[in-house]
């Protein structure tokens, strides 16, 4: 059926906003603009959970968060591949009907989604302890090829063997890219029916073209979204529910966003499925239901308590090398809130406390991530209550708002971790990251590698001889070692990326994106601050190899004193500047898959213990086997000037040089930040405003 989506501009559902370009086009963020309510005061509205909220959470944590505990994965479906319209519906329990939707039947049973590979997904069968459904298996070995089979026919020698010396390491080929912020507020606002319409029309726009593959493949690409339009319709009216139309009330709007993303994540198993940035469009709906008279506090914050707990139970099927290599089961569920538009209001809402609120409710959690885009111009009220969250839960992350604007808009969330972009524009071809750290063991011993003695590159050679090392010659092998590095990472990544659009369209998630859209290519590095730390020994200090009886250099005497990157050295920090400048140089070099536009991470997530116990010591003094530091932290312990000395040395790294973003990990004890919580929270929101400010 053709719908008309001209005339699907004046609908009942839309009775109370103030109207704009975003009812004759689709623009969100014009409706946000138009339409939110800033607020300005402190946390006193705020109440607590229900009885229901009580009660649905401790059955999850009776009958199975705590059977996960015991067993790691709770149980897994065998028989049905994943989709967004696979299983039927399922809840948690009897009165779980605030906000609905399961990725699979059962609450914390994780689905097959062997599309990315099916190796992987065997392998993580077995370790749960269950069998493989052999005829499930023939269809994903014999006769339906993985994303994962595609890249491994593509790839070359060199790639292979930089995969497995771990220089570099968590490449998205066997599971789902992620980094792609679905505008599952698109559901809410417009409809289904609306935004398959505008789809119809987008494939049909250069149809009286001639063939050329870029062609075909778009219209492919659409109608693989409007196919997977049909079938969210389809997953919704399983539970009771028509989104062919826009959403007409607040827990509607909830619900309707929030089953945009549960077909992503019923579909797909990226390693970050972001939700987006949505305090602002909820709260539009929940003030005009307040104005209604049709809403309570309680029941707004019940909506989002109910929203949150579905957010913390999505699982995906790893394997347990998965898990290791990111410290847990992590899904990036990133919930970006704050910040200000470029008009100069901020974007707190009342939602932004009961985002907020969601920790006091229900206790501290990993996810979804709750990112904070801070400016010392934020409400006081605001910045005070996300400093006492803080301080409670240990369960907030802040990014620099002015950055973000400046760079990507005022509509935009982060993706990953740090990695920020605009909602429903753009999406990223996530890159995972080098070895900055162990590129440099591998210039000084020409291409061996130093826990293997393996030689990985060829053509390089190592420093001669038994003497101190020289600072100009070290740098000039890194420098060419990080050509060699930076070519075959990249060279994996387009051939990662040309692969899983072939084997593994996130058709759901691309549904709400433009159809034009801008794509970047996200690298990223780990180990700065090893490299930093060992560049400056070098140089300002005297460091000697130490070999193995077949000359490889496995360990350094380092003798005298040398400036450590994170204590607002310019002697040190220039250097850790230097690198990150240096690698994002060679990667722009590069061409990408699809124009994508190259940009950089200084990030490990967690996957800095795993890096760590595949690297060998360092001129630094890091020893091999052990931990880096996360993201662009200073070297475990090395930081002795205090936090805000290690804000100022990060914020020296050009972001230009990492757009993808630079993640600084910090842990204080309360104690430290004063005598009583008053003290303590004025103080935290103190050095916030004068490590960001700084970073600008």
């Amino acid at each position: 059926m053709t719908i008309d989506a001209g005339s699907m501009t004046d609908t009942k559902q839309w009775d109370g906003f103030e109207a704009g370009t975003w009812t004759s086009m689709i623009d969100v963020r014009d409706f946000i603009q138009k339409n939110y309510t800033p607020y300005e005061g402190d946390q006193e509205f705020l109440v607590g959970p229900t009885k229901k909220t009580l009660q649905l959470w401790d059955t999850l944590e009776k009958n199975y968060l705590s059977v996960e505990r015991e067993k790691r994965v709770f149980d897994v479906d065998t028989e049905t591949p994943a989709d967004v319209d696979a299983f039927g519906p399922g809840y948690i329990s009897e009165d779980d009907d605030v906000i609905v939707g399961l990725q699979t039947d059962v609450p914390l049973k994780r689905a097959m989604m062997p599309y990315g590979g099916w190796r992987m997904v065997e392998t993580a069968i077995k370790e749960a302890g269950k069998e493989v459904n052999e005829d499930v298996k023939e269809i994903f070995t014999r006769y339906r090829k993985t994303h994962n089979q595609g890249v491994f026919d593509v790839y070359t020698p060199r790639i292979r063997a930089a995969r497995s010396s771990h220089i570099i390491t968590g490449l998205p080929d066997a599971y789902g890219r992620g980094r792609i912020i679905g505008d599952y507020r698109r559901v809410a606002l417009y409809g289904v029916d609306r935004l398959i319409a505008e789809k119809q029309k987008d494939k049909d726009r250069h149809s009286d073209q001639p063939f050329s593959q870029d062609w075909a493949r778009d219209r492919e690409e659409i109608s693989e979204q409007i196919h997977a339009l049909h079938k969210l319709k389809t997953m919704a009216e399983g539970y009771g529910f028509d989104i062919s139309r826009p959403a007409e009330t607040a827990q509607e709007a909830v619900q309707w966003t929030y089953f945009g993303y549960l077909g992503a994540i019923k579909s797909q198993d990226g390693a970050a499925m972001s939700f987006g940035r949505l305090s602002g469009f909820f709260d539009i709906y929940f003030e005009r239901d307040f104005e209604r008279g049709i809403l309570t506090e309680e029941q707004a914050q019940e909506i989002i308590d109910s929203l949150i707990i579905k957010l913390r139970i999505v699982r995906f099927l790893r394997t347990e090398s998965y898990d290791d290599i990111f410290s847990g089961d992590p899904y990036w569920a990133t919930w970006s809130d704050g910040g200000f538009g470029t008009d100069g209001r901020t974007l707190v809402t009342k939602t932004s406390f009961r985002l907020l609120n969601t920790l006091i409710n229900l206790g501290p959690a990993p996810e979804p991530n709750i990112t904070i885009f801070w400016s010392e111009k934020l409400p006081e009220g605001y910045k005070r209550f996300c400093a006492e969250v803080s301080i409670e839960t240990s369960s907030l992350q802040y990014e620099a708002d002015h950055q973000i604007v400046k760079h990507w808009g005022d509509d935009a969330a982060i993706a990953c971790c740090v990695s920020p972009m605009p909602v429903g524009k753009q999406m990223q071809f996530f890159g995972a990251r080098v070895n900055a750290a162990k590129s440099l063991l591998y210039a000084i011993n020409g291409g061996r590698d130093e826990m293997t003695g393996k030689q990985i590159v060829e053509g390089y050679e190592p420093i001669q001889g038994d003497g101190p090392l020289d600072f100009d010659e070290v740098w000039m092998k890194y420098e060419e070692m990080l050509t060699w590095v930076v070519e075959t990472y990249v060279e994996a990544l387009n051939i990662i990326h040309w692969s899983h659009d072939k084997y593994a369209y996130e058709a759901i998630e691309m549904a709400l994106h433009d159809t034009d859209i801008v794509r970047t290519m996200g690298c990223g590095i780990a180990g700065l601050s090893i490299v930093a730390d060992s560049l400056s020994a070098i140089k300002y200090a005297t460091v000697t190899p130490v070999r193995d009886e077949t000359g490889l250099i496995v360990d350094y005497i380092t003798e005298g004193d040398f400036p450590r990157y994170g204590n607002d050295d310019d002697r040190a920090d220039d250097i850790a500047a230097t690198i990150v400048h240096t690698v994002m140089s060679k990667i722009k070099a590069i061409p990408m898959y699809r124009n994508a536009i190259p940009t950089q991470s200084v990030l490990t997530i967690t996957s800095n213990v795993v890096y760590g116990k595949n690297t060998g010591s360092f001129p630094s003094g890091h020893r091999a086997g052990t931990p880096f530091a996360p993201g662009a932290n200073p070297e475990n312990g090395a930081d002795t000037h205090g936090m805000l000395a290690s804000m100022l040395s990060v914020g020296k790294l050009d972001y230009n040089d990492a757009l993808d973003g630079i993640s600084l990990t910090n842990t204080i004890v309360p104690t430290s930040l004063g005598r009583d919580k008053n003290e303590q929270i004025g103080n935290l929101v103190g050095i916030m405003d004068a490590g960001i400010v700084a970073k600008g």
